[in-house]
């Protein structure tokens, strides 16, 4: 009779579990929730990655139909930060698995988009001036292109960083911040051991967001009256240790 028990308390605890899925996977994959996003318009919830595809063609709710928003959907997306850390409790492995798949992400695109210094501006098709012309200023060109304008912010008296000269800029949306960093210290003629921050909305962003990223989850959906081209801003890098 334990022996029997003990199996019926494991059932029951696998039964808990199962009852929660409806709660914790996204109706539109069908697996866990990551980064789970809801629209504010019917609070149905999904992966951040699944809704935002999904907006891109539709302004409704996939779910349950109703129309988000006439222009933008994407501004009625608010991130879930306490469904995040329930399902990672609920699900055990699930967040070292995520950050494993992240990390594998950022390190095969570094590979494949960060070129070397030398070479970064032309390979992301950003103006370089003399000898940005020739073979190397198509590369890119198939991709969906952004504008973008680099802002300076600098302390008084600070020198080394300046305005660039001519500050919008038209460029793949794959380009990641380490790219616009060595763009930045190539135009800026900045020595190889200095380094710059590139912030968004006064957010520091990550070498390896790209600008499409960075349109996505800090320029389109942080604020209703943001304007075209995305703000990018550039100081010296802060040392808050």
């Amino acid at each position: 009779m334990s022996g029997g028990g003990g199996g019926g308390g494991d059932g029951g605890r696998a039964r808990r579990v199962r009852d929660f899925n409806r709660f914790i996977t996204c109706y539109l994959c069908g697996g866990y929730l990551i980064k789970p996003t809801a629209v504010t318009e019917c609070l149905h919830t999904f992966c951040k990655s699944c809704i935002v595809q999904h907006f891109e063609e539709s302004n409704d709710c996939p779910k349950c139909g109703i129309q988000v928003h006439e222009t933008n959907p994407l501004e009625m997306l608010r991130l879930d930060n306490t469904l995040e850390e329930i399902i990672f409790k609920l699900v055990p492995g699930l967040r070292e698995q995520e950050e494993g798949r992240e990390l594998d992400f950022f390190r095969e695109n570094r590979r494949h988009r960060d070129p070397p210094a030398g070479d970064a501006a032309r390979a992301a098709g950003l103006p370089v001036g003399e000898g940005g012309a020739g073979a190397d200023r198509d590369h890119h060109r198939s991709d969906p292109q952004i504008a973008v304008c680099l802002d300076c912010l600098r302390e008084a008296g600070e020198a080394d960083v300046t305005d660039l000269m001519k500050k919008f800029i038209r460029c793949s949306s794959r380009v990641t911040v380490g790219t616009i960093k060595k763009f930045l210290s190539l135009k800026l003629k900045l020595p190889s051991s200095y380094e710059l921050d590139v912030l968004c909305n006064g957010e520091i962003m990550g070498r390896d967001h790209t600008l499409e990223f960075i349109y996505m989850t800090r320029w389109r959906l942080r604020a209703h009256n943001q304007t075209y081209p995305m703000v990018l801003e550039y100081r010296p890098r802060i040392d808050f240790g």
